[in-house]
C-alpha cells in the first residue's frame, strides 16, 4: 500500500511526528516552557496532552540549566526526554549541562551510559525578536564532540529527522528556523524515521558552482538556483541537514 501524503507545514510535521512517537515509544518525556499556552511552541505541541499521558508532560519553570540536567539524568536512566527551548539563546543558560554532561557522559563511562536526549531550539530572525533572540548558534554546538546537530529545512525531512533523533541513543540538538515552521510540503502521514547518518541531501545538479546550505538559508539558495538557471548558470545545491 502506498504511503498516504498530506500537505503540512513544518510545524504540523513536527506535531505529527510527536504524536506518532507517543504511540510507538513509551518512555518519552515532553518538557517545555508554555507547553499548553496559546502559541503551543509555534503550533508544534498543540493538544499533545490528548496523546501523551499527563505524567509524560512537564511544564518547565524558568530554569533552563536545572531542566536540562533533569533531562540528561532521565535519559541516562532509560527515558527519552524531548526538551523544548523557544529560543536558542535559552540554551546559553544551560551550556555546562549540554557541553560537560550530555555530550561527555557516554565517553566518560566508556559507553555504559547512553544519553538519548533531544533538545529542540528555535533560531533565526523574526518580528520583534531583536539581536538577543534571533541568533543562529549552530556552530557553537557543532564544535563540541558528543553532540549531534540537526537543522531541517522542509517539512518531510523535519518529521523524519525528528523521529530519528528521538530513537537515537545520543544527545541531539535540533535547531528549527522559525520561518521553516511555515513552509508547506506533502508529508508521509505514517511513522517514518531517518537515521542521523545519512548526511546532506542533493536538491539540484549543476556544473558551474556548488552551494552547501542549511535551514532557511536553503530556501533562499533554491531561489538563487532558479534565477541563475535563467542565465544558463547551473548550481549544485546541497541541504546540509545533519
Amino acid at each position: 500500500m502506498a504511503n498516504k501524503l498530506e500537505l503540512m507545514t513544518g510545524a504540523e510535521a513536527i506535531r505529527s511526528g510527536l504524536i506518532l512517537a507517543s504511540k510507538k515509544i513509551n518512555n518519552i518525556l515532553l518538557i517545555s516552557e508554555g507547553v499548553a499556552d496559546p502559541s503551543s511552541f509555534y503550533g508544534t505541541t498543540k493538544d499533545l496532552n490528548n496523546w501523551y499521558d499527563k505524567k509524560q508532560i512537564i511544564e518547565m519553570p524558568l530554569s533552563e540549566s536545572a531542566l536540562t540536567g533533569i533531562s540528561i539524568g532521565a535519559a541516562i536512566n532509560g527515558m527519552r526526554p524531548i526538551l523544548n527551548f523557544h529560543r536558542v539563546e535559552f540554551a546559553l543558560l544551560a551550556m555546562e549541562q549540554i557541553f560537560n554532561n550530555a555530550a561527555k557522559a557516554s565517553f566518560l563511562s566508556d559507553g555504559k551510559h547512553k544519553v538519548p536526549f533531544v533538545l529542540r531550539m528555535v533560531i533565526g530572525r523574526g518580528w520583534g525578536q531583536g539581536p538577543a533572540h534571533s541568533q543562529s548558534l549552530e556552530n557553537v554546538f557543532a564544535s563540541v564532540p558528543g553532540l549531534k546537530i540537526v537543522m531541517p529545512t522542509f517539512p518531510s525531512d523535519t518529521k523524519r529527522l525528528l523521529l530519528g533523533s528521538i530513537i537515537d541513543n545520543n544527545p541531539v540538538l535540533i535547531l528549527e528556523h522559525r520561518w521553516c515552521h511555515y513552509l508547506t510540503e506533502k508529508v508521509e502521514t505514517g511513522y517514518h524515521f531517518e537515521k542521523l547518518n545519512t548526511g546532506p541531501k542533493k536538491l539540484s545538479s549543476g556544473n558551474d558552482y556548488s552551494i552547501i546550505s542549511s535551514s532557511y538559508g536553503t530556501v533562499e539558495a533554491l531561489q538563487a538556483v532558479k534565477i541563475l538557471k535563467n542565465y544558463k548558470i547551473f548550481i549544485e545545491l546541497f541541504d546540509l541537514r545533519i
